[in-house]
């Protein structure tokens, strides 16, 4: 039996509301293939290489500010087996139905899945877990807190203390 899970979103929060959003979606089982995480030239810098799923999460991820013309990429990092972003929804007019943030994810990592799939010939493989974690960035200094997460990530990653 599996236990209970408990539903990670704010109760009665609309989650198409304008604003900023901080995410980590992680992939299936935790399985390292995203990224790798090396030294980086400068002392005490980290560098992150794109696997080729990685890329093709990263065109994935772009992709969705045309696929949602209020969304926008602020940061983020793919790391070896999560990815970090802060996604901004914008002001636009109500009088138009636009996606959640559930909505605007789950939309990402099917269509993210589905190319890893076409690509790798993996039919079915899943690639991400089934949810993902979100924290609303409500001040400045939330967010600019949620950025230097995302920039020492890597650095945090090889120093053996990230997440």
């Amino acid at each position: 039996m599996k236990p209970d899970r408990k539903h990670p979103r704010l109760k009665r929060y609309d989650y198409s509301l304008p604003g900023f959003y901080y995410v980590t979606i992680c992939a299936a089982d935790e399985t390292i293939c995203f990224s790798k995480v090396g030294r980086g030239l400068a002392p005490a810098t980290a560098q992150v290489t794109l696997t080729e799923p990685g890329k093709i999460i990263q065109e994935q991820l772009l992709l969705l500010v045309q696929r949602y013309p209020y969304v926008h990429i602020d940061k983020y990092v793919i790391m070896p087996n999560h990815i970090h972003v802060i996604l901004e929804l914008d002001e636009m007019s109500f009088a138009e139905k636009r996606a959640d943030l559930m909505a605007i994810l789950c939309t990402y990592k099917s269509l993210a899945t589905r190319r890893l799939n076409q690509v790798f010939q993996s039919p079915g493989k899943k690639w991400f877990q089934t949810s993902f974690y979100e924290t609303v960035l409500r001040n400045e200094s939330a967010y600019h807190e949620c950025w230097r997460y995302i920039d020492e990530n890597p650095m945090k990653m090889l120093l053996g203390y990230h997440r």
